[in-house]
């Protein structure tokens, strides 16, 4: 990675519109205005991540001293952050510069944020997974830039795989199902009545909303919800693969995994006891760290009808409000936050997938993040909240009452989706 170097300027250079500074020895960093001006940021409170957002302050405020950078420390409460979000916006208030959004908010807040494309470039916005890019615009607006990501994966048992003979992760699910069946009960036999072939979360929340929406891609192609609008959700192929996923309650995984979170599922994985788990990145230290888990992989979820798989995608993005006092010089911050230069050494600090495709293929980042896979990462899937905007919450909990419902065995699959498409209408007021 090339570094920043800061050059001053010599004090008889007149720059008129803005102060610009070299980042390296090709490119220069546009600082937005030549004014001594304070803008403000709304940090994550959670793990590295305060650490590593003081660290690129320090980095911005050396390349353009000019701006000043006052750090508060955002809620550690997603819901509650957001109700200070909008509180703020809804009085216009100038107090809020720079925000974290999160991947589902985009289409929530787009109406108090400015649209980026206008002050960044298109190499900047091609640099990102385009999923990301995708989800943070709406209405043709690009209402915030990608910084860090989350998705689903499959973690699997390397050493039962070789144990059972397979070469090789499941690439569909029915291999899962096939190869789940086999494991378990190979090991059952062996005298472990507590394994599972397959772990994932189950509950009726919106962890469900994001496996179930990997079922529905790899069967479609398709979002549930698409950004024009379109509801799919009567689909044979998808109605399929959720009548797959209930005939795995109680078979290849336990009865109570419709009640299932991401630490129910971690739980039963990080004692050794399943041969297969969907869960985000966060889990693989504590899997590497667990002791019933002689070796494992991880690999991108299985494919579907579709032909291909499906990641739901997580993670933060950068935003600048519009009634900021000081709007080029924010996002002028949130240009060099996002920046490929400042993701990988946030990235490093606090172990978080980037936004920005080329560092998977970074040998700093695989080593700090053998699990991000570019294989994984390329198959992200976006929760349909750009269109569906403040109303995503009660699109999404429809979608996994709905699922749950057919996981439970409550209602048939078709019957939930018809029910469902009925609902998803009135809600969204389409025909």
């Amino acid at each position: 990675m090339r570094k920043l170097l800061v050059l001053m300027l010599i004090a008889a250079l007149v720059v008129p519109t803005a102060v610009v500074f070299a980042q390296d020895d090709t490119m220069e960093f546009d600082c937005g205005t030549d004014e001594e001006v304070t803008i403000s940021f709304f940090g994550d409170p959670v793990g590295t991540h305060g650490e590593a957002e003081a660290a690129t302050i320090e980095r911005f405020e050396e390349l353009c001293p000019n701006i000043t950078v006052e750090y508060a420390q955002g809620s550690a409460s997603v819901t509650d952050l957001l109700a200070t979000y909008l509180t703020a916006f809804e009085a216009e208030s100038s107090d809020i510069d720079v925000i974290r959004v999160d991947v589902i908010w985009p289409g929530q807040l787009a109406d108090h944020l400015l649209d980026m494309s206008e002050y960044v470039s298109q190499e900047h916005i091609d640099a990102q997974l385009p999923a990301l890019i995708e989800n943070d615009t709406v209405d043709g607006r690009l209402v915030a830039l990608p910084l860090r990501i989350g998705f689903g994966m499959l973690y699997y048992r390397s050493d039962l795989l070789e144990k059972y003979g397979y070469d090789a992760p499941p690439a569909t699910w029915e291999e899962l199902t096939e190869m789940s069946t086999t494991i378990q009960e190979g090991e059952r036999t062996e005298g472990n009545d507590e394994f599972w072939g397959f772990v994932w979360q189950g509950n009726a929340y919106e962890g469900l909303t994001c496996n179930a929406l990997e079922w529905h891609a790899a069967s479609t192609g398709e979002n549930f919800l698409t950004s024009e609008g379109e509801i799919n959700t009567i689909n044979d192929d998808a109605i399929a693969m959720y009548e797959m996923a209930a005939s795995w309650v109680g078979t290849i995984s336990p009865p109570g995994v419709v009640s299932y979170q991401e630490e129910e599922a971690r739980a039963v994985w990080h004692s050794g006891n399943a041969a297969f788990m969907r869960n985000w990145p966060y889990a693989y230290t504590t899997s590497v760290e667990s002791e019933d888990i002689p070796e494992f992989g991880v690999a991108p979820l299985p494919s579907g009808a579709s032909g291909m798989g499906a990641s739901t995608l997580g993670g933060w993005h950068i935003g600048v409000s519009r009634y900021s006092d000081n709007p080029e010089a924010a996002a002028a911050f949130a240009r060099y936050f996002t920046s490929t230069e400042n993701q990988k050494l946030y990235a490093l600090q606090t172990t978080s997938p980037p936004a920005a495709v080329e560092l998977y293929d970074d040998p700093e980042i695989q080593e700090a993040m053998p699990f991000a896979s570019t294989d994984i990462v390329e198959i992200t899937t976006a929760r349909p909240s750009n269109f569906s905007k403040d109303q995503y919450n009660a699109v999404s909990t429809l979608y996994f009452e709905a699922v749950h419902s057919i996981l439970t065995g409550e209602e048939d699959a078709d019957v939930a989706m018809e029910l469902l498409e009925l609902d998803m209408m009135e809600l969204l007021d389409t025909e």
